[in-house]
């Protein structure tokens, strides 16, 4: 029965990082527009970096070490979790408007180097990989539930 709640736990692992994942994805759609932000300059792009649980390193950077190592990678099977959410720095689209209030002394404002399409793709990416691990939590759910069910009998 531990390993159901260590599947459990993986599970809700994964939910949570894909949870965070669309609120990032949520806020560059909502400011893809937005050319002045408190620190000055157009918003940018956020992107969020996942890592196993319990380690700090990206996934492919445990492979990498790994292999590398020829030993396995810490604790498998544990879980996902955000290492960070990173700032894309590549520059936005520059729009000639002069009567923008944050054109340049050009006439160029910087737009926020936010693709809605690309956004959107990763969205339903971060979507569908929670689905499929709400299923796999109600299956893992339904199981435990046979097993009591058969235990009591």
């Amino acid at each position: 029965m531990s390993g159901v709640f260590s599947t459990f736990r993986t599970t809700a692992s994964a939910l949570t990082a894909q949870r965070l994942r669309m609120d990032v994805i949520s806020n560059n759609i909502a400011n893809a527009e937005t050319t002045r932000t408190e620190n000055g300059g157009p918003y940018r792009r956020q992107q969020v970096v996942f890592a196993a649980k319990g380690n700090r390193q990206s996934f492919a950077a445990q492979l990498a070490t790994a292999s590398m190592r020829s030993r396995a990678i810490d604790s498998p099977g544990s879980g996902v979790e955000v290492s960070k959410i990173i700032t894309d720095d590549t520059p936005g689209n520059k729009v000639y408007d002069p009567t923008h209030p944050d054109a340049d002394a050009d006439g160029f404002v910087e737009y926020p180097n936010v693709d809605v399409t690309t956004e959107m793709t990763d969205m339903l990416s971060a979507t569908r990989s929670y689905e499929a691990n709400v299923t796999i939590f109600n299956a893992l759910k339904s199981m435990a539930l046979k097993a009591i069910e058969l235990g009591s009998k």
